[in-house]
């Protein structure tokens, strides 16, 4: 359908249905949104502690681990090729440093990959990891932060003498506006068999007073003795390669697990996202979810379920299973079929949004995204990338951005293959030159001021071929605004005649500030460029009567 075919289609509908008079009228009780999560306001940067800056020299550990060093690791490919799985210095400072630089594109948020403490040296067991290899963790380290050997203290590679993990969250607040989204981990420790020789920290699990509370032994799942208090903390069965696999259903860990998130909260943790959340059952994060919102309600969680099938991982959205919101897998990959394919059609991504009747409990509480430091970056053009930011903060969800995607950066490489390779400060300072981040600052700095890109409840008009448009509403005791979203990845600039749902009055395109006062019955014309997006925004509620019983008949079926 093209652009005239709107305007058509909103006659036929006219016609149909007679006058706006016949129409059912709103009451000044309705309320439209998509979503009154306040976190939906964010957006969320997110960032791999160790390989961001390197903010504290001081921090490195160059000489840690010994015989099995931890630092610079560095996995050589074919034709220069490279990635690493040890340290690189990346710290809470390096992001601190660069906390007006996060702010300015118009990220209110940022995702820190685990700061929890991790073995000092590399492993030794398993099978050596190699450049590109996968599901192996021979000679790497806990630079990543997600083999916890303590869950109730910060890695010494992240903090420093003068900057704890509360100092920061509240420098990133007071300084730049920033919340801070803390990872967390319930369904394993650090790899914990196969070593030649027992390593200090594997398998191992200290508690907040420094005290051993689970030892792994060195020795495979199925031989372990859980009668044993050091132990218990563990199934004998294994779960992901050959990490620790936590027994969720012992009273013990689950008081471990849950007093360390609520200690991390006090440290000033604004929202939780949940690593592997589909390998631990609903019962443990019902118990978990429970215990957190009595102390902080309302918090804000998002779990890792790493499977494109939305019905399985909307389970985990329900209330009875704990009321966990959920990365957007379904989304992502359809996010990377069409953004990195010129030739592709917006209508890919009509389906997976479940605007109605779909599974989650809330699509719009879902966190959106297109990659991040688990599968292999996007490999999209420059304009690729721009389009897709503009879809992503526009569209229903919170987006998410990994670091680097700013720039393209190691795009269309898999976790050791460069996707987490480091960043720096230099990336950095020539990425405030770069095309991509100018547009992504663009159009997150209007969903920034917007809340009806950020709650709003999404009305779809037409998604096809190189155009999409759509209506963002939100009406309740908070704001009342109307924006309309016209999204073109084209190479050309296209036309747009929208006379659907269109009301009279003003509308100001938001980055270039052009207006439009629409008489009653008027279209609102506009070309957007190549690889554009405008954003027209009324203020005021729904007095379209048309308008307002779809909308009604939406948050019915949402």
């Amino acid at each position: 359908m093209n652009r005239a075919k709107i305007s058509l289609l909103a006659a036929a509908v006219a016609a149909v249905t007679g006058c706006a008079s016949k129409a059912p009228q709103q009451t000044v009780s309705d309320q439209f949104y998509g979503t009154q999560e306040p976190f939906a306001a964010e957006a969320i940067y997110f960032v791999m502690t160790d390989r961001f800056v390197d903010g504290d020299p001081q921090n490195n550990y160059p000489e840690q681990g010994g015989d099995h060093p931890t630092w610079e690791l560095r996995l050589n490919g074919p034709d220069g090729k490279y990635a690493n799985v040890g340290y690189m210095g990346g710290d809470l400072k390096g992001v601190l440093k660069n906390g007006e630089y996060i702010a300015d594109m118009g990220f209110t948020a940022v995702w820190l990959t685990p700061v929890v403490d991790n073995p000092d040296q590399a492993f030794t067991g398993d099978e050596q990891i190699t450049y590109g290899g996968k599901f192996k963790d021979g000679g790497k380290t806990g630079y990543h932060g997600y083999w916890a050997t303590n869950f109730y203290r910060a890695d010494e590679h992240l903090i420093s003498e003068d900057l704890s993990f509360s100092d920061y969250t509240q420098a990133m607040k007071s300084n730049y506006g920033l919340k801070t989204v803390f990872d967390i981990v319930a369904n394993h420790g650090s790899p914990s068999w196969t070593m030649p020789v027992d390593q200090p920290g594997y398998g191992e699990l200290y508690d907040a007073e420094g005290n051993l509370v689970a030892d792994h032994l060195n020795l495979p799942p199925e031989e372990l003795d859980t009668t044993q208090p050091l132990q218990a903390f563990y199934h004998n069965f294994p779960d992901l390669v050959k990490l620790s696999n936590l027994n969720e259903s012992n009273p013990a860990v689950q008081d471990y697990l849950i007093n360390s998130y609520l200690h991390w909260i006090e440290q000033g943790a604004d929202a939780f996202r949940i690593d592997t959340i589909r390998h631990v059952p609903h019962s443990f994060w019902r118990v978990m979810s429970d215990r957190i919102r009595a102390e902080h309600p309302g918090f804000y969680m998002f779990g890792e379920s790493f499977q494109y099938d939305a019905n399985f991982i909307a389970q985990h959205t329900l209330p009875k299973n704990g009321g966990i919101s959920v990365l957007d897998f379904p989304m992502q990959k359809a996010m990377v079929s069409v953004f990195e394919n010129p030739e592709s059609d917006y209508a890919e991504l009509e389906p997976v949004l479940f605007l109605t009747h779909g599974p989650y409990n809330n699509p719009y509480d879902l966190t959106t995204f297109y990659d991040n430091h688990d599968m292999a970056r996007m490999n999209a053009s420059d304009t690729g990338f721009i389009d897709a930011h503009n879809w992503l903060f526009t569209a229903r969800g919170i987006p998410v951005v990994y670091q680097g995607s700013e720039i393209g950066f190691m795009r269309g490489t898999e976790e050791h293959q460069g996707n987490r390779n480091y960043l720096g400060q230099e990336n950095i300072e020539l990425a405030k030159q770069h095309p991509i981040r100018a547009a992504l600052k663009q159009i997150a700095q209007v969903r920034k001021v917007t809340p009806a890109l950020q709650r709003g409840l999404q009305l779809n008009l037409e998604l096809s071929g190189n155009t999409a448009s759509f209506y963002r509403i939100v009406q309740d005791g908070d704001a009342a605004q109307t924006a309309l979203v016209l999204l073109n990845k084209g190479e050309e600039a296209e036309s747009f005649s929208v006379s659907q749902y269109i009301q009279a009055g003003t509308w100001r395109e938001q980055l270039s500030g052009e207006a439009q006062t629409l008489e009653p019955g008027q279209a609102l014309n506009a070309v957007v460029t190549a690889h554009g997006v405008e954003v027209w925004v009324r203020e005021g509620r729904v007095d379209d009567p048309l308008l307002a019983d779809a909308l009604r008949s939406q948050m019915a079926a949402q």
